[in-house]
């Protein structure tokens, strides 16, 4: 494993209990958040398994959500260098394509927008330890980079279980976690304040915010829900990789 990186933009990495429990919704938000206050702010979804071929370029929807929440003057091959088409676990995707995920080259990707940006979030792939390749897996990337971390939990039926592992296999790996975000994935989950309340008591970084389950045509815009204390202090202290 090589020396973690270190830099003056601000940067953290986003993981979930899962996949599919709204990273990219999150991280989206919390872009928005910040640019409220003036920072340049961009998304970084390294590698990205399922896309849509528009305008001969194969996209993936989640790197076009961060594409229109970052700030301007990032394009989409800048935010997802590696998009691979099948929506399956990236090594399997990679396999099918004949592909290889080369980590230092993303490490690279990574501190090219490093330079160009007062904030950087990178959103890892499904849950916190999914394969890369035959050696490597996104936990491993993410000690890589060395960045503090936020997890994202959805908050549906045993999510207290999944995030507490998350939480231990963050802390095992010499991460620091920075703090959690509740995104409500079943608004009709029993007891849900009650579970909220179990995790504040469980995990000892703050939750950063709780996001509801949002019809997005509404126009309810999510940063606006992200008013934790916490999240204006996250870029004033001190970051070591």
């Amino acid at each position: 494993m090589n020396t973690p990186l270190h830099a003056t933009a601000r940067a953290f990495f986003i993981t979930g209990t899962d996949t599919e429990i709204g990273k990219t919704f999150t991280t989206c938000a919390l872009l928005r958040r910040w640019q409220r206050e003036g920072l340049r702010c961009v998304g970084y979804k390294p590698v990205a398994a399922g896309a849509t071929l528009i305008d001969g370029q194969w996209v993936n929807e989640d790197a076009a959500q961060l594409h229109a929440a970052s700030s301007p003057g990032f394009s989409i091959a800048d935010i997802n260098p590696l998009c691979l088409q099948a929506p399956m676990a990236p090594h399997l995707a990679a396999q099918r394509e004949g592909r290889h995920i080369g980590v230092e080259a993303l490490v690279d990707s990574f501190e090219a927008l490093r330079a160009r940006a007062d904030v950087v979030l990178v959103e890892g792939v499904g849950g916190f330890i999914v394969p890369l390749d035959e050696h490597t897996d996104t936990a491993q990337f993410a000690q890589r980079l060395g960045l503090p971390v936020i997890l994202v939990v959805g908050l549906r039926l045993g999510c207290i279980n999944h995030a507490l592992l998350t939480v231990e296999a963050i802390a095992s790996r010499g991460l620091q976690l920075a703090g959690w975000v509740a995104n409500t994935v079943d608004a009709e989950m029993s007891g849900l304040a009650d579970n909220i309340a179990t995790l504040e008591a469980r995990i000892a970084a703050p939750r950063l915010g709780t996001l509801p389950r949002l019809d997005m045509t509404d126009g309810t815009d999510p940063a606006l829900l992200l008013t934790e204390p916490a999240l204006g202090a996250m870029l004033n202290s001190p970051q070591t990789p």
